[in-house]
């Protein structure tokens, strides 16, 4: 489990060992490194937590102790992670939450198709899960890990931490599908998500008005109405696009 920075809240639990899942393929080292990277920097894994212990993450991720050894390497020599020895050791993500760079004009053209594709997919994945989690039936742990997520985005107090936040409400929405590839498909649609808005300037305004859809949205689904949380995350879900679409083409 982990223990968060004073700028974090708690909040790895099941989420981490939802996002970290089997590597396919023959690129281990590869894929181990990504997902490794993308859980840190979307906030699954804060600043001063600790990744789970390297025989759990490598079961985890399907993959042998040296390979996961050679990846945690690589987000060493980025900064990312760290390793202590000794009591209250292990491997501690250093990395401070930042706003990814600002893209320039040619790597935007060069991305855009793509963006565009994820702003569609993600157009469908996501109301869909808000949908599908408010059909469950929820225990009281998962609940307080909803509100947990969603009290951290209300609390974010940089842009940088908020980001972060709001992609752990994202992904803690998810987790309460209790679907794999629910989970997995909105952890890609949020990382891709994380690099546009890297490209666009801060708005107080739009974080206002996006932290006022995700209330509506963790409502529904904690009042059980399936519906009402489809069209909270759709209207959410246009309303970003809408933004990105109209100051990054």
């Amino acid at each position: 489990m982990i223990a968060a920075d004073a700028g974090g809240t708690s909040t790895e639990g099941d989420l981490g060992e939802l996002v970290l899942h089997p590597v396919r393929g023959q690129h281990a080292f590869e894929a181990c490194v990504e997902q490794l990277g993308t859980a840190i920097r979307l906030g699954v894994y804060p600043r001063g937590s600790v990744l789970p212990p390297e025989r759990e993450l490598a079961t985890r991720m399907g993959v042998a102790r040296t390979t996961l050894r050679e990846a945690i390497a690589a987000l060493r020599t980025a900064g990312m992670v760290e390793t202590r020895r000794g009591r209250g050791g292990g491997t501690v993500v250093t990395s401070r939450p930042a706003l990814p760079a600002r893209t320039t004009a040619r790597q935007l053209a060069a991305r855009r198709q793509a963006w565009a594709d994820t702003l569609e997919f993600r157009r469908i994945v996501e109301p869909g899960a808000a949908q599908l989690a408010a059909t469950r039936s929820l225990g009281p742990v998962q609940r307080e890990r909803f509100a947990q997520a969603w009290s951290a985005v209300e609390q974010a107090g940089t842009a940088a931490t908020h980001r972060q936040a709001d992609s752990r409400f994202h992904l803690t929405l998810a987790a309460l599908t209790g679907s794999a590839r629910t989970i997995e498909a909105v952890t890609s649609v949020q990382a891709d998500l994380h690099e546009m808005l890297g490209g666009i300037p801060v708005l107080d305004r739009n974080i206002h008005h996006s932290d006022a859809q995700h209330a509506r949205v963790y409502r529904a689904v904690l009042d059980g109405d399936g519906p009402r949380a489809r069209r909270a995350m759709e209207e959410h879900c246009d309303d970003t696009a809408a933004l990105l679409r109209g100051l990054l083409d």
